[in-house]
């Protein structure tokens, strides 16, 4: 059984825990211990697993992940106001090939998946993200993508899967379950114009690090949809994650990563998390620990909306656009937007029924004023491809 090949959270890290305060989120996490073994999975909410392989580097890691120490951090947070099991699995090990460590993800992570728990990956190198991606086979038809990323990770058509081509892999592979891609904080001079142009053939969405700064609830609707987030902490700058050689001095605040993480929590479809790339440092700890209490947090403020003209709760406009009569919805609890899109793959099943597109005001606006927004446009065509 995959979950035999985790490793038990260590000793000295458990000392630690008997230190902290009963409200500390390391007195109240159920651990993967040497003495208990695996905790019981039945009933939790959010399994923490570290996965130590990093062969696949674009550029070869010179140390190993320190995956103690950010547990350290995240187990000294305090609790917030939840009512959830959380776990720590503990650690998945190199195996003999890369390929041998991928199959080990895939398979815990559909355990996990198949538990109804959300999986919070910690990882070295964000091709993990592959067998993350892989896991929802047999599980869920059609899965939405949403990468944190200052590159779209296309790489070269000959390229072998690595850190920098993963998305190659996940595009080409079969079964091809993948509905939707989309990139939040994208920087231009590390793309090449080629990945900006298969982003646009393939209908999938790319938001500019510019753009997500200056307006960040930009975010929100591309999460909402989400089933796995993968944020490439590459994407944060690099003063707020120790001056890591790898790093840009262009990228988002830890604020911004915070709040980006809080929305992907937030998102209604939301079933696994992975962070990866950060290098070991004190700061890059913590502020990975704050995503992960922040992607928690925003769990806790879920809402399951599904908007429709009968509903009281829910304002329904109409806009008559060029050819198109678009119809959106508001919510009068949660003040957040929709737009029907029709031959959409509703409910990730290939049906002609019109679907729900989370959007912005903005969209609503620029309807308004005879301009079709962007991912309407998209999501409309992918619909009849």
């Amino acid at each position: 059984m995959a979950f035999d090949f985790l490793k038990p959270v260590s000793q000295k890290l458990l000392a630690h825990c008997e230190l902290m305060p009963a409200q500390a989120l390391g007195s109240l996490v159920y651990k993967h211990t040497e003495q208990d073994g695996l905790p019981v999975l039945a009933g939790a909410t959010f399994a923490l697993v570290g996965i130590h392989e990093s062969r696949n580097a674009f550029i070869k890691k010179t140390q190993r992940l320190d995956l103690e120490e950010i547990r350290l951090q995240l187990y000294r947070l305090m609790l917030g106001n939840w009512n959830y099991t959380i776990l720590d699995l503990g650690d998945i090990e190199e195996g003999e090939t890369v390929k041998d460590t991928y199959f080990v993800v895939r398979e815990i992570m559909a355990g996990l998946l198949e538990e109804n728990i959300v999986p919070i990956v910690i990882g070295a190198t964000q091709d993990l993200s592959y067998p993350m991606y892989r896991a929802f086979d047999g599980i869920r038809d059609m899965v939405n993508l949403v990468s944190v990323d200052s590159r779209f990770d296309f790489g070269a058509d000959e390229e072998l899967i690595s850190s920098h081509s993963y998305m190659s892999k996940i595009i080409t592979d079969k079964p091809n379950n993948l509905f939707n891609f989309s990139n939040i904080g994208y920087q231009s001079y590390f793309n090449a114009q080629e990945e900006v142009d298969l982003m646009e053939r393939l209908f999938f969405d790319a938001y500019r690090l510019g753009d997500i700064t200056a307006n960040i609830t930009l975010a929100e609707p591309v999460l909402r949809q989400a089933h796995l987030v993968s944020v490439d902490t590459r994407a944060i700058r690099a003063c707020e994650m120790g001056m890591g050689a790898d790093f840009s001095p262009n990228g988002f605040t830890g604020r911004e990563i915070c709040a980006i993480t809080r929305y992907a929590g937030m998102g209604e479809h939301i079933s696994a998390l992975g962070i990866f790339e950060m290098d070991n440092n004190p700061q890059a700890f913590q502020l990975v620990a704050q995503m992960i209490w922040y992607f928690i947090e925003g769990y806790n403020f879920r809402v399951d909306e599904k908007p429709s003209e009968s509903d009281p709760d829910f304002t329904h406009y109409i806009v008559p656009c060029d050819t198109e009569e678009l119809h959106f919805y508001k919510s009068a609890l949660t003040s957040r937007w929709w737009v029907e899109v029709p031959n959409l793959l509703a409910g990730h099943t290939k049906s002609n029924a019109v679907a729900l597109l989370p959007c912005t005001e903005q969209d609503y606006l620029d309807a308004c004023d005879q301009i079709i927004p962007e991912r309407w446009f998209k999501a409309y065509k992918k619909g009849f491809n």
